[in-house]
């Protein structure tokens, strides 16, 4: 055995053969990273550009009062909103009527119990 090697040496020696990935290896090495990256940064721009916000002023801060009135026969949400706020647009306040009482379509019956916006 001689220490010195020969062209014919190098040339029987096996050369690894190059990677290949198939139609699936690509999708797992390419495609899922970037189908994750992708919605990591669209959660992300949709939590910067969300359009949340507590309110625009201090006065909106306050917790809402409401007080208990019975709905009377013939009663409507407009006349029980003017009178528990006559100072105020009616459908502003039957909006919170509603909002406060979770009305279904805005309807009320004789001995109902409802929430309203006190002064």
């Amino acid at each position: 055995m001689s220490a010195r090697t020969t062209i014919a040496d190098i040339r029987s020696t096996p050369v690894p053969a190059r990677l290949r990935l198939t139609t699936r290896g690509r999708f797992v090495f390419f495609g899922l990273p970037a189908m994750l990256l992708m919605a990591v940064l669209l959660s992300l721009a949709g939590f910067v550009n969300s359009p949340a916000k507590a309110s625009d002023s201090t006065a909106q801060l306050q917790p809402l009062v409401a007080r208990t009135v019975t709905v009377q026969s013939g009663q409507s949400l407009w006349g029980i909103a003017g009178a528990a706020a006559p100072e105020r647009d009616p459908r502003d306040v039957i909006a919170e009527i509603i909002q406060l009482n979770d009305l279904r379509g805005g309807r009320i019956q004789p001995g109902q119990q409802l929430f309203v916006p006190a002064n």
